[in-house]
């Protein structure tokens, strides 16, 4: 077997704007690596370092005036940016000989880019990355040389994890998972000489309480207090605290590496031959990507992998390396590409950020392949036998985040190779609205949300006659998970809908909902039993759905599509369902635009029993 698609034919694909859709019938968006994939140590060095040198090379002959797809990088706002630049120029200089020639011009061009940068705002996140690039060139000798006196007192001041932390431990104005970003600066302040340890010590202790607090039994950080938001980041996170431990030259404890194992169970059912990874929740897409990379890195390092695990988590890790690089590098402008081509990503990471977003993404794959080659994997050529190997993984699985007033979980299954994830959590505060948090099937390349967006995406949006809009998001109890062959269920019920329209999710007992899914070889069905309370009357129900597949022909309820993944799309319930092309912008994935909007409509819904019947089904490839 050989791999299905070659990097000019993709980078002909990208530049001229075109989803390449043909390149394999299950995944729209990206090349499918069977067998051979180069190691990743060839793609980060090869292919990835040098595009950053290109990027870095731009910054040192424009400087101040540099612009990367039409942003003025020092105006755009980027409050990393300072953190990041460094560690990249670091990397620059900690990646040669003591002897190699261009050492000492390297040396000097660091120097510069301090200076040049000294004023410019640089926080939490960006404080951790300058004082990691300056801890890096301590160990080898090299401080002194690449930053000079004055330069290097002011960034004793500046890099300092006092400016979001107040006096008695509170974080200001953060989540708490930015207790460990200030346990990091703390400890690398000490180990470069900065401050003794008490308040590095501390940090930590309050970062692992905090872990503790909000995992509870299934050991997954809870992204808000209690709330239930379990995303990404509450899988990533333990990897992360295992990363700065190493770094910082601690030894992990068997807690962390529990902690650790459990994010591992979760991932391993998600491995796949595109090396795609999240598919729901924010920050997904490429970072989506590089949090396996992490976890799976820090978990080989603390053998917290099975020998056999290991070499699995190598041939995903090198695939998701080389999809960085034919997928989201863009070929016609060498910067990543999170916002054009049809994609989209959260405010949060918008195209203000492009020139960051760059080097940070790149400092993942790096650190993450230097781990690798310390482990003996440099030129390695991935297992041969993963693709057999994903066969072996099981067809569902059930992971618990909490239980208790409200059950938290996520339900992954395994299709003919396809991943799928059912989440049933909290988007809490800023996010619950948000369609990437909805208790609906995702998978890569077939199944997603939209950053950011709100639309109604294979969820019932119910309009009270009074105005008020209830969906169920939220207020999940009594989640129930079944398998029988190569069939999946999962039920649960909702006391209370999610009133919309309030930043974070508020119970409205107007109505209440029973669920079921049923997830089967090649189909998903959805169906719901909607509740009024006495005297509450709905004014209409709709739903939509956002598909990749194309030329849908509609008949009732019924949509069914001539190309792509899904094949058709049914809903009861409703009056009927339209189907067309997708005209506002927040129609748009993280991979790619959509191709096909489906809008279902029931008008004055009526009850029969007291029950308000819903049913989605959906047929795929």
């Amino acid at each position: 077997m050989r791999k299905l698609v070659c990097v000019p034919v993709l980078a002909v694909l990208l530049a001229g704007n075109a989803a390449p859709a043909d390149l394999w019938a299950g995944k729209p968006h990206g090349p499918v690596y069977l067998v051979d994939v180069a190691p990743m140590d060839r793609t980060v060095r090869t292919r990835l370092m040098p595009q950053v040198e290109t990027l870095l090379e731009q910054l040192l002959r424009e400087k101040r005036g540099m612009r990367l797809g039409g942003v003025a990088v020092f105006e755009s706002g980027d409050k990393f940016l300072p953190g990041k630049i460094a560690a990249a120029m670091a990397y620059r200089i900690t990646t040669l000989d003591k002897n190699d020639p261009r050492l000492a011009q390297r040396l000097e061009d660091f120097a510069d880019i301090a200076d040049l940068t000294l004023g410019d705002p640089n926080d939490t996140w960006g404080i951790y990355y300058y004082i990691s690039a300056l801890h890096d060139l301590n160990e080898r000798g090299l401080l002194d040389r690449a930053v000079r006196p004055a330069t290097l007192a002011r960034l004793k001041q500046k890099l300092d994890w006092r400016h979001f932390v107040r006096p008695d431990l509170t974080l200001i104005n953060l989540p708490n998972n930015y207790y460990g970003v200030a346990f990091s600066v703390a400890r690398l302040r000490h180990l470069i000489g900065w401050e003794d340890a008490v308040g590095a010590d501390q940090l930590l202790a309050r970062t692992l309480d905090h872990y503790r607090k909000y995992s509870g039994t299934y050991g997954f950080a809870d992204e808000t207090e209690g709330k239930g938001r379990f995303d990404r980041y509450s899988v990533l996170l333990i990897g992360e605290i295992a990363h700065r431990l190493i770094e910082t030259g601690m030894t992990p404890s068997a807690e962390v590496k529990g902690w650790l194992r459990k994010s591992i169970d979760l991932l391993l059912p998600r491995f796949n031959l595109t090396g795609e990874g999240f598919e729901y929740g924010r920050s997904i897409g490429t970072y989506g990507e590089t949090a396996f990379l992490e976890v799976l890195t820090a978990a080989a390092l603390l053998k917290v992998l099975t020998p056999q695990e290991e070499r699995m988590a190598y041939a995903f890790s090198s695939r998701i390396s080389a999809r960085y690089m034919d997928f989201w590098v863009n070929p016609a402008t060498g910067s990543v590409d999170m916002w054009g081509q049809g994609r989209r990503t959260d405010d949060y990471r918008g195209i203000h950020r492009i020139f960051g977003e760059n080097l940070s993404l790149a400092r993942q794959h790096i650190y993450t392949n230097a781990i690798w080659n310390r482990l003996g994997y440099a030129g390695r050529v991935p297992d041969p036998g993963y693709a057999k190997w994903l066969e072996t993984l099981p067809r569902s699985t059930l992971t618990w985040f909490a239980r208790g007033e409200h059950d938290r979980a996520v339900v992954t299954v395994r299709d003919r190779g396809r991943v799928i994830g059912l989440p049933i959590i909290n988007g809490a505060g800023g996010q619950h609205m948000h369609n990437p948090y909805f208790p609906v099937p995702f998978s890569p390349g077939m199944l997603s949300g939209s950053a950011d967006a709100t639309y109604s995406h294979l969820i019932p949006r119910i309009t009270l006659a009074d105005g008020a809009v209830l969906m169920p998001l939220a207020f999940f109890k009594d989640v129930r998970v079944t398998r029988r062959g190569a069939t999946t269920q999962v039920s649960w019920r909702q006391d209370a809908l999610d009133l919309m329209g309030e930043n974070d999710a508020r119970p409205d007992r107007r109505a209440s909902i029973e669920t079921s899914y049923t997830l089967a070889a090649g189909r998903i069905t959805r169906s719901d039993r909607l509740r009024l309370a006495p005297g509450v009357r709905a004014a209409k129900i709709d739903l939509e759905y956002a598909s990749f597949s194309t030329a849908p022909s509609v008949r009732g309820g019924e949509v069914r599509f001539a190309t792509g993944d899904v094949r058709g799309f049914a809903a009861t319930g409703y009056d009927g369902c339209a189907a067309g092309k997708p005209e506002k912008p927040e129609y748009r994935a993280p991979t790619g635009a959509f191709a096909t909007i489906v809008h279902c409509t029931q008008s004055a819904p009526t009850a029969r029993d007291g029950v308000i019947a819903l049913t989605w089904n959906l047929s795929y490839n």
